[in-house]
């Protein structure tokens, strides 16, 4: 049931900052991840390899709250593997960025007479479910708009009893048009009004009455479309005075020979960016600048650079040697290597103003806000405006594959 007064929400823990200087080598490092990655820290996302390379994300790692902004004022935590809240005041957890077009599906478990719901698109401080979010309610007493419904717009018919079982949403969220799907069955197509419609915003779990459990809480962005064009380098221009070399091969970019940046001839600056690379031998570095300056010979990488290199220290995957696949390089570290030398691993990055998120094969490694006075260049502070995406062939040794480079802009 929609509540009017909303607590404040903290914001997510951020990663440390990793340092302002790249190292040319590290000293007792691993220099490959290799092996399992199951750990006390990690446990696989509940998607398939399929899932990952269409660019579905977890929003929940299984152990902790982290990717999440928790309110103080209602008991969120973890409980075998669940999102858990019964106690304290009305309250939202939610995501730190947010989304438009999207896929969403998520297990819930309502205790008997409780009340709470999944929030889409909602304002950071909404005050009227008719105009400032969509809440897909979970409460099967409600007066007026039961279970399955969008509290304040549509009420869903003919919808089963939810309480005291675990069951399943799934929610596509285009443009006017949501459509929800409980246990499989469809029992919502909704098509708002311009004038109500709300077409992007955070996503939120609601505290409100009883206790409340989710799980398998996954997301995929709908509106990704191709940077590469699978022959040749259209759309892309070498940055000058690069020696790496660029070539197209079986759809594939290769990248080798040196230094150097492949630079997209479009900018972009609220986005989620799907990257499909491979690192072909041991201890590689190379990585994907954005909101980068178009870059020169003198300057030819101004830009935040969303990290790939799957070195650990000491074996250990929470220890990246390089900062790690899907760090915000110099700025956030990955809080685990997930990805593996050698095969094709799927990096997802939502840039949305000044909040940074990154998954690698859908596990959630950075949540960084870049506090950072404003500057043109990223590399000297907080950079909003539209930038180029840049590949990167790192040193001589470089042998790097980009299978897909694939956009979502927000706003589209």
């Amino acid at each position: 049931m929609w509540t009017v007064r909303w607590c404040c929400v903290v914001p997510a823990l951020v990663l440390l900052v990793g340092c302002e200087q790249q190292s040319a080598a590290v000293p007792d490092v691993q220099a490959a991840a290799t092996g399992t990655v199951d750990s006390p820290e990690f446990v696989k996302p509940p998607l398939t390899d399929v899932e990952i390379a269409e660019g579905w994300i977890s929003l929940f790692d299984q152990r902790s709250l982290f990717g999440w902004q928790v309110p103080a004022t209602s008991n969120w935590r973890v409980e075998g593997g669940e999102i858990v809240v019964d106690a304290g005041e009305k309250s939202l957890l939610l995501t730190p960025f947010q989304l438009d077009d999207f896929e969403l599906r998520c297990d819930f478990h309502l205790s008997p007479g409780g009340n709470s719901g999944i929030f889409l698109r909602t304002a950071d401080q909404a005050a009227d479910p008719a105009r400032d979010t969509y809440e897909l309610n979970i409460c099967d007493s409600h007066p007026t708009h039961g279970t399955g419904s969008l509290v304040g717009r549509v009420v869903a018919e003919d919808v089963p009893a939810v309480e005291g079982a675990w069951h399943s949403f799934r929610v596509l969220c285009e443009g006017l048009r949501i459509q929800v799907w409980l246990d499989g069955r469809q029992i919502l197509d909704f098509t708002d009004k311009p004038e109500t419609a709300r077409r992007t915003g955070r996503l939120g779990l609601q505290m409100n009455q009883g206790r409340a459990a989710y799980r398998n809480v996954c997301v995929r962005p709908l509106r990704f479309r191709s940077l590469l064009s699978g022959s040749d380098l259209s759309g892309w221009r070498v940055v000058p005075g690069s020696k790496a070399q660029f070539a197209v091969k079986d759809g594939v970019v290769h990248v080798s020979g040196g230094a150097g940046f492949l630079e997209s001839e479009g900018q972009y600056d609220n986005f989620v960016l799907k990257v499909s690379a491979r690192l072909n031998k041991p201890g590689l570095n190379s990585g994907v600048f954005f909101r980068a300056m178009s870059g020169t010979e003198k300057a030819p990488s101004n830009g935040y650079e969303l990290q790939l290199h799957n070195g650990i220290e000491g074996g250990d995957r929470s220890r990246p040697a390089d900062s790690g696949t899907g760090a915000i390089f110099r700025r956030a570290a990955a809080r685990y290597v997930v990805a593996d030398d050698g095969d094709f691993l799927t990096a997802v990055l939502i840039a949305d103003g000044d909040r940074f998120c990154s998954w690698v094969n859908g596990y959630q490694v950075v949540d960084w806000r870049d506090e950072r006075s404003e500057n043109e260049n990223p590399r000297q502070g907080r950079r909003l405006q539209r930038g180029h995406f840049s590949l990167q062939g790192h040193d001589p040794g470089t042998d790097v594959d980009f299978r897909a480079v694939e956009v979502h802009e927000f706003g589209d």
